[in-house]
């Protein structure tokens, strides 16, 4: 059994991690005790529904306390659970239809799937805005791209999550729509002024502000005019000083992955962790390396110990996280049954959506 270094609670909430396989590694299963924040799952972590449940009510007994787990819900094709969980109709498509309440409606139901299955937070809804045809991020995953649209939609959505049970975790801050690099890949650049931000980019992420979405997750995307040093992942500008500060958000703001190709191509996820949370963020996830995980979670350390974090923002992060798992369920605590996901129910809300969008009076 590997088992993991004694490390501070109060650096290991800060962090959400993915791993391979379909079983915990014992590494994984020993941060949960020692109060890892959360896990992130991923379709390669499981082969049903049953897995799944399984595996999340191992990761809460692991943990022995409230912990977070996330998975990728958004509709459609892509960022999706396959079958037998209902194959749910795409944010492009409900863009068409225009419809919040629908959009709210399928958001609730798709809670009530993830809920049965132990998952408590979804990383959706996606806020960027679709304005580049053929964007390998926005394409079929985006409400539009008319930022009044893509603003009552994707609130719509995160209410939907909210009255299923399932924190909503809206993305990416502060949008790259208007780009043509996947962050996955490299660091996609924003030329757009501030000016253009506030008209548009941020219309989205002000609603869901104002809606108390619970998480709002970074684009790893640089923006010069704004921050010519640090993508807005990494940008202390970005974050604390247009998120928190001129946006008064004041829920949880969580690094995407460090280890895509956007930051990872230049700093090591080591190096990232700390600057985030300088940056402002709260969390961090870490899905895809898992060799990346130990130096990250030791630089931080480090780096606290250093005492460089400033010690107001760190004991506002610590209760922003202690207020948000009190709303969790304990481990011991019951799951809803397992027959909602695929459900007759949700497959006809799907059939009643996909008949409006045949509709002549749908939205182009």
């Amino acid at each position: 059994m590997t088992r993991p270094p004694e490390l501070p609670q109060e650096v290991l909430e800060k962090f959400i991690l993915g791993f391979e396989g379909k079983s915990l590694p014992d590494e994984l299963r020993g941060y949960l005790a020692q109060g890892l924040g959360g896990v992130i799952l991923f379709p390669r972590n499981f082969s049903s529904a049953e897995d799944l449940r399984s595996l999340t009510t191992e990761i809460r007994r692991a943990a022995g306390r409230p912990v977070l787990i996330g998975i990728d819900q958004e509709g459609g094709t892509r960022f999706s659970l396959p079958e037998p969980f209902t194959q749910w109709v795409s944010p492009e498509d409900l863009g068409r239809l225009g419809d919040a309440s629908l959009v709210e409606r399928q958001a609730k139901a798709i809670a009530r799937e993830l809920s049965a299955v132990g998952c408590n937070l979804d990383f959706a809804p996606m806020l960027d805005l679709h304005l580049q045809l053929e964007s390998p991020v926005t394409k079929g995953r985006s409400f539009g791209s008319d930022p009044a649209k893509v603003a009552s939609l994707g609130s719509a959505f995160a209410r939907g999550l909210a009255g299923g049970g399932v924190l909503a975790c809206a993305k990416h801050f502060p949008g790259h729509g208007d780009v043509a690099i996947d962050p996955h890949l490299d660091l996609p650049m924003f030329g757009g002024s501030r000016e253009r931000l506030r008209k548009a980019e941020l219309v989205p992420f002000a609603a869901a502000i104002a809606a108390e979405v619970p998480f709002l997750m970074t684009a790893h995307i640089s923006l010069p005019a704004v921050d010519a040093d640090w993508p807005a992942s990494l940008s202390r500008e970005v974050l604390t000083g247009i998120l928190r500060q001129e946006m008064g958000y004041r829920g949880i703001v969580l690094a995407d992955d460090l280890g895509m190709g956007a930051v990872s191509r230049r700093w090591a996820p080591r190096e990232s962790a700390v600057w985030t949370f300088l940056a402002g963020s709260d969390m961090a996830l870490i899905c895809h390396d898992w060799n990346s995980v130990r130096p990250a979670l030791e630089a931080v350390t480090t780096a606290l110990d250093r005492n460089e974090f400033e010690s107001q923002l760190w004991k506002r992060t610590r209760t922003r996280i202690a207020e948000l798992k009190a709303r969790l369920k304990n481990a011991g605590e019951e799951l809803p049954p397992l027959s909602v996901v695929g459900c007759a129910e949700h497959k006809e809300l799907v059939r009643e959506t996909r008949t409006k969008l045949k509709s002549p009076a749908a939205a182009s």
